[in-house]
């Protein structure tokens, strides 16, 4: 059964990265005129995934709570690409904070800058936080979702890692609510590795903290939701903490 799945789960990787050049190949005239061309490639990939990724792996996906559609901070949990496609996936408007070597990588490279990702070199993190709030401040960045990862990496699940300030910089200075998005994906889909176990993968947004805390309350609030309601979507996918 092990190898019946692992081969399965070689075949919706190879189909994922295929759709996606086919994807981007095919809105690329419209996203190139329109940024509503981008989102729209980006929603319509993110569906395909979750399809192949059900009857390919036997991996169904949900998306629980209230999904924000005003201008907002999004603050995930993140544990595989999989939370990235079920998050950019729903949002109106998203776009992300990323590592800056991603905005050279083919297709998805273009379609990150096109929506108003922000790139971030490693080491110098706080000054691309402040540039990102100048932006947004001064009307240059894109309205919409902005998501941000606080431990600033993917994180195995189970796995203890620190979170970053940057999202309570973020959240402090742009003066919007923060939604919190705890996930269970990494139980099925890893960090690393070809093997998806089946099963149900849950992003769930959670109730906003809303504007006007300081940094040093928001980010013990932010940690301690997060990891409170991951640990309980992990232990309902049967993951042992």
């Amino acid at each position: 059964m092990y190898a019946i799945q692992w081969t399965r789960s070689l075949l919706f990787i190879i189909l994922m990265y295929v759709g996606m050049a086919g994807y981007a190949i095919i809105y690329f005239p419209w996203a190139l005129a329109s940024r509503n061309g981008a989102y729209a490639a980006i929603h319509g990939y993110c569906r395909f995934v979750r399809f192949i990724a059900h009857h390919l792996v036997g991996l169904r996906t949900e998306v629980r709570g209230v999904v924000p559609t005003e201008e907002c901070l999004v603050a995930a949990k993140h544990q595989s690409f999989l939370d990235i496609i079920l998050i950019t996936g729903v949002l109106p408007k998203p776009k992300l904070i990323m590592k800056a070597i991603l905005k050279w990588a083919p297709f998805l490279g273009f379609y990150a800058v096109r929506i108003g990702c922000v790139p971030v070199n490693r080491g110098r993190r706080g000054h691309a936080m402040k540039q990102m709030v100048e932006h947004v401040k001064k009307g240059l960045s894109a309205p919409g979702q902005l998501v941000i990862f606080p431990q600033g990496t993917r994180v195995a699940a189970g796995a203890v890692r620190p979170y970053k300030i940057g999202a309570g910089v973020l959240y402090t200075e742009l003066d919007q609510p923060c939604y919190p998005a705890a996930t269970n994906v990494g139980v099925f889909w890893p960090r690393r590795g070809i093997y998806r176990k089946p099963g149900l993968a849950v992003v769930e947004f959670l109730p906003p903290i809303l504007p006007g805390q300081t940094l040093e309350p928001f980010m013990p609030e932010l940690e301690a939701t997060l990891e409170s309601h991951s640990n309980r979507l992990m232990a309902e996918a049967g993951f042992k903490l």
